[in-house]
Parts: structure tokens; sequence; C-alpha cells
């Protein structure tokens, strides 16, 4: 359609312009789209054989959708995704607060308009960015918000008496006609003002104190809400909950490949940290599998869930806590080490919700729990397994590095040594780069140091060291040595 010669209601007619309500719209452009094989939710990932099918069939079906879910689970985002499915223009009367179609207006002022200037009706186009609107649930949400009151104001200007029907302004939901209306967290919202939903979505009228105006508004509804909020906050009253076609269950990746991806797109990266910072891909596994360990930590509330926003901000912070200590020892180029995982905390503290046992432990040390268990669950996949009892005639891979602590007194990492340093003070365990060559043969020369020091803390998180905090960094002993030191 040429939106830029069409600009009265006598062109659009002329040129053949039909009218098509946006769930038909919706599902026209999906149809094509699954038949030329485009992929329509792009940039999300792990739903492709659970989430998104469902929500195909449900535009297929011309549902409004409930996506219920956890927080972080990309429901906003899916929401937002399904502007793509709109078609870029649609013609609306000039001046219309509701984006009355030319072709089937709804409110008095485009029926006047039209009824006066007929074909020579000015008519304007809505891009389909334009089409998308999205409101908060939250307790004080009133009827006037999202449906309308009455405006003295207006009755003042135009001289109106309140029984004209003209006094009336429009709240979110008239002016998101032909338009995607987004509620996130809807039990949130009070049970009167779903009730008042129910009634746009089952009568198609909308009532204004004492007004029935009959207006058959033009919307696809998709509501979010989190599994919990049923129990704590409130939940959905039973006919709204009739009305909604499709309701969709969303969820966090199933595998660290998968979180990986959604991490690496997401995180907010200045251009100059990928530059000069390396990031070994052990790394980015145990920062996302600290996310998968928080989900099943007896600490945190997993009703509450475990934002995929954590690993996010976690890996901003990796980089800006290796970024900061290359600035302080004047390094153009370092590698994130696992020491540097400290700075992730404030990261972790912020996005869980403790239970009552994890609030005895702290946020911090339980966030230093999940960091541990996440090397733990890692460290199989790359060394050994350290057993627990070990049998008399075998020796462990281990027993060399073992033997080395327990000749030696004690042997720091610092958090801001310089890369040379750093290096070095790894290469004094000679016991360590054999390790690595015998197990891990293919690891790329940036990549050594950091398995090096993954050693060393496996060994310690499965008691065969003793690693301990200081203010500077941390010092790693022989488990016996550290023992008899404290007694």
């Amino acid at each position: 359609m040429d939106t830029q010669n069409i600009k009265t209601l006598g062109q659009l007619k002329a040129a053949g312009y039909k009218s098509i309500n946006i769930k038909d719209e919706l599902r026209q452009n999906l149809r094509t789209k699954i038949s030329k094989g485009e992929t329509v939710f792009t940039g999300v990932w792990g739903f492709e054989n659970t989430v998104i099918p469902e929500l195909e069939r449900a535009i297929l079906s011309r549902h409004n959708i409930n996506l219920l879910g956890l927080r972080g689970q990309a429901k906003t985002r899916l929401a937002r995704l399904m502007v793509n499915l709109l078609d870029e223009y649609i013609p609306f009367v000039e001046g219309s607060e509701i984006n009355d179609d030319p072709l089937k207006p709804i409110s008095r002022y485009a029926k006047s308009l039209i009824e006066e200037k007929g074909d020579d009706t000015p008519i304007s186009w809505l891009h389909r960015s334009e089409r998308f609107y999205e409101k908060l649930a939250t307790p004080d949400v009133t009827v006037a918000d999202l449906i309308g009151d009455i405006d003295p104001i207006k009755a003042a200007n135009l001289k109106l008496s309140y029984a004209d029907d003209r006094v009336i302004h429009f709240g979110m939901i008239p002016r998101a006609n032909r338009c995607i209306f987004v509620i996130n967290e809807l039990p949130d919202l009070q049970a009167r003002i779903q009730v008042a939903l129910f009634n746009i979505l089952q009568e198609g009228d909308i009532q204004i104190r004492g007004f029935k105006v009959r207006m058959p508004l033009d919307l696809q509804f998709v509501f979010t809400a989190n599994p919990e909020d049923y129990t704590n906050r409130g939940s959905i009253v039973t006919p709204l909950k009739d009305r909604i076609g499709s309701q969709i269950l969303t969820h966090y990746p199933e595998t660290v490949k998968i979180a990986r991806t959604i991490t690496e797109q997401e995180a907010n990266l200045d251009g100059r940290q990928s530059e000069v910072i390396h990031v070994p891909s052990l790394a980015k596994d145990i920062l996302e599998q600290i996310g998968f360990e928080a989900r099943e930590s007896e600490f945190i509330d997993y009703k509450s869930g475990v934002s995929a926003r954590m690993s996010i901000t976690a890996f901003e912070n990796l980089l800006s806590t290796a970024e900061r200590r290359a600035l302080r020892s004047g390094s153009e180029k370092t590698t994130v080490r696992l020491t540097d995982f400290m700075g992730i905390i404030p990261a972790i503290t912020g996005k869980v919700e403790l239970v009552y046992e994890g609030e005895q432990e702290g946020a911090a040390v339980v966030a230093e729990h999940l960091i541990s268990n996440a090397i733990k669950t890692f460290f199989p996949d790359y060394f050994p397994k350290i057993e627990k009892l070990e049998k008399p005639n075998e020796k462990s891979p281990y027993q060399e590095i073992i033997d080395w602590f327990f000749n030696e007194s004690g042997f720091e990492l610092l958090d801001d040594a310089t890369d040379e340093e750093y290096k070095k003070q790894l290469d004094s365990i000679i016991p360590l780069k054999q390790l690595v060559l015998k197990y891990q043969p293919d690891t790329p020369q940036e990549d050594q140091y950091f398995l090096k020091e993954f050693i060393l803390w496996g060994l310690s998180e499965n008691k065969k060291l003793s690693k301990d905090r200081f203010t500077e960094g941390y010092q790693f002993k022989d488990i016996y040595g550290s023992y008899i030191s404290k007694l």
C-alpha cells in the first residue's frame, strides 16, 4: 500500500484497501512466515520446541494469551516480538484518539468526521512499532487509567454537559485499539479492574461513569503472570481467566549452552572490554552453572525463581573485575581468572530471594557456595574425579600437587597481581602443567592458566587443599598443614 500518496478515505477505497482485525492480521502474517520457513521470535533461545510452537498455535487460533512463568523467562520479550507479525502500516482516521479504522469507524469523532467529509476524510498511517502498548499491573492501577473517565476540563472547554459522551477521556486500552496490549503481572490487578477487562473481552463495550459506550475494540491482549503471585499477592478472576484463550508456560534455559547464548546476546559490554579481556570458555560455563546451582539451592526460594538477568549482570561484573585489575596493573590485555569470580557476588546477592536458612548463612556466603558448587560440578568433566576415599595401592593423579603443597609453606594468588606475577606463581607448581597437558592437551595457550587455577579450586572444594581468603587474595595450603597451624 502506497502510504505516501494515500491521504484521504476516497484514495484508500480506490486503492482497494480491505479492513482486517488485528488477530486475523497476526494470523495471516504468521501463516506466511511459517510457510517461508522464517523465524518469527528471533533472539529467544531454548523455547524452539516448547514455548514458541504453543505461542504460534495460539496466534493461529486468534486467542488472547497468558504467558505464565517465573521472572526472567523472556515473557515480555516474546510479547514485544509479536509486533513483527503486524503489517508495516495501517490507515486510521486523522485526529482519532483510538486509531479508528477509516472503513469501520467506532468512535463518535470518526463517525461524525466521515459523515461530514465523506471521501475527503483525511487519513494517517500508523507504523507497527507504534502498535505496542504495555502496562505493569500494580494495585494502584484504576479503571480510569485503563479504560477512561469523565474529563471536566474537556466538558468546560467544549461547553458540554456531563450527559454528553464527548466528555469522556479514554484510558490506555481504548487508545490501544488495533494494537497489541500487554499487561504484565496480571494477578496484581485488583479484582474489580480484572472484571472491567473481562467486560471488554466478553462484550466489546466500555463502561465509564454510567456511560455504556458500545465500542467493539479490536485488541490482541497478552498477559504475563508469575505462578507464585496466584498464592502470594492475588489471582486471576475466573471469568477473565475463562476468556484468555491460551495459557502458555515458560521456563528457564535447560542447558548451559543455551544459557551462555542468552548471556552473550544480552550482556551490555563496552567494546573495549571485549577487545582487552579474554574470557576462557570454561569461565563462561562456570558462570552459567551458578544460575543452575541457584535454582537447586536449599538456601534460595525456588518459587521466586532465579532470573536470567543474574547471569547477564554477573558476566558484566566478571569482565569489569578483570578490567579494573588490568587498569590498576597497567596491563593492556588480560584474561579472566577464577579469583575474579569474587567480583560477581554483588550481582548474585541482589537477584536471589533467600529462605530462612539462607538468611542465617548470609547472602554473600550463599553466593560463594554457589560459585563453589559450580566449580565442583564442572571439575569431573575436565579432570579425573576426586574420590573421598582412595584405594591404598592406587596413586592419585593429584598426589604430586598435594605433595608440593605439603613441602611448601604457603601459596598466594593476589587479586591485583599482574599477568606476569600470576603466571609465575602458577608456573611454580610444576605438577599443574603436567596435569593440564595430560588431561586437557588441546587447551588453547591463553586458557591454560585458568585451568591451572581451576585445579587448585577443585582440589580445595573437594577437601584436598585448604583455601583461605585474606584481604588481598587467596592462600592455598596443604590441608593437614593448615589444620596443624590452626591448632
